[in-house]
């Protein structure tokens, strides 16, 4: 995953676009934005023309701005914290408690999170694709690791409304002994992975029935 370092926008220009890959870094040479066109044409029309295209320029470099900041946050971890474990094997550790509703067995409820491999390396976040994900928790519709680290039990409480937690789930809590997502002898997640989850509870799906 590219990881893009430019924060901000200088005009009229923007400084170099750098990219950390796992094979090293690369920057592109800078970008020159137009900031001003001079010249003795006194017809409006040019003038209305120019403040158009460079609104246009500056709303683009905006958007890509945003873009920027969540793939950079999806690759981002929460703050380090002492993970507590649990008969399970389990180790999960708050950020921040929350302060709503605990997470509803049974029910769906929208995420953020950020996965990782035992070594850093990213492999997947709701962040990058710019909205959160939609679980059914408690239930066995998710990894078990994901369900207890979440709607809690066997020592681990509930996730609240708004709380943000760390994950370590083992390889028997997660995806087990079987490579995961293998495509022409590549695999998304080797056999035996320790997983590492920053997970926030966004809120309860709005979209569940009522009982």
């Amino acid at each position: 995953m590219a990881l893009s370092l430019c924060s901000g926008v200088r005009v009229p220009y923007c400084a170099p676009s750098c990219f950390w890959k796992p094979n090293g870094k690369s920057c592109k040479a800078p970008t020159k934005v137009p900031s001003a066109v001079h010249s003795d044409n006194k017809n409006p029309l040019v003038g209305m023309g120019i403040g158009l295209v460079t609104a246009w320029v500056m709303g683009l470099t905006a958007l890509d701005a945003d873009a920027t900041r969540i793939e950079y946050y999806a690759t981002v971890g929460e703050p380090l914290c002492e993970y507590k474990y649990v008969k399970s094997g389990l180790g999960y550790c708050d950020i921040v408690e929350g302060f709503g509703d605990e997470a509803p067995i049974g029910e769906l409820i929208n995420v953020h999170y950020t996965a990782r491999f035992a070594d850093g390396i990213v492999f997947d976040s709701s962040y990058k694709r710019g909205r959160s994900l939609t679980m059914r928790i408690g239930v066995g519709k998710v990894i078990k690791g994901l369900d207890q680290g979440i709607s809690g039990g066997e020592g681990v409480p509930p996730m609240r409304i708004g709380g943000k937690r760390k994950l370590q789930i083992p390889p028997y809590l997660a995806y087990g002994p079987e490579p995961v997502g293998c495509f022409s002898g590549d695999c998304n997640i080797p056999a035996n992975a320790t997983l590492l989850y920053d997970v926030k509870f966004v809120e309860v799906y709005s979209g569940n029935r009522s009982k």
